[in-house]
């Protein structure tokens, strides 16, 4: 089932999430409905603070954003209760959007490696070491449960060239292809 994507305004997005267990309640299906409600709006990444439910679970899916010819495979994968144990590399700049700020892309510095900690669909724990555009993606969705939201990491000046484009996104103004819910 596709689900609607909270956009920014919505108190949801920024809330640190309550880990989980293995048995909260139809997470299975929840899992199923994140990755559809992810590919019907063409994301790489969401997590549930987007679909209003302030808890530790993400999914990515890098298939859609790694480059042409490049010879890494992308990254299909479930993230529960995570924890990015470290950050390393170089810092890499990159021209990052989200589907809860609809249509707003902008440069953002992440570190281009990172360590995390966390459980999958099955409860089978991982500690990974990813880089490039997975580490990017699982960098802004881990976020999401922490809270943040990639606006936080522009500098004031660019977030104040945007507060046009903000408030018609927080206001319900915006519309896009896939379903929404503003805090209207």
């Amino acid at each position: 089932m596709i689900l609607p994507i909270l956009t920014y305004g919505n108190a949801v997005l920024k809330k640190k999430t309550q880990l989980i267990t293995p048995d909260y309640p139809d997470l299975q299906t929840l899992i199923i409905n994140m990755f559809q409600t992810m590919n019907n709006a063409k994301g790489c990444g969401l997590a549930a603070p987007q679909i209003g439910l302030p808890i530790s679970l993400f999914v990515i899916d890098t298939a859609k954003v790694e480059e042409e010819g490049s010879h890494v495979p992308p990254v299909k994968q479930v993230f529960i209760n995570a924890e990015i144990l470290d950050y390393a590399g170089e810092n890499c700049l990159y021209n990052e959007g989200c589907l809860s700020f609809p249509d707003i892309y902008e440069n953002v510095t992440r570190k281009s490696i990172i360590t995390i900690h966390s459980w999958d669909e099955h409860f089978i724990e991982h500690v990974d070491t990813f880089d490039g555009t997975a580490a990017r993606v699982i960098q802004h969705e881990y976020d999401h449960t922490q809270g943040k939201i990639f606006i936080e990491y522009l500098s004031p000046l660019t977030r104040t060239l945007l507060k046009g484009k903000l408030n018609a996104i927080a206001t319900g103004r915006k519309k896009t292809f896939y379903k929404t819910k503003s805090n209207k």
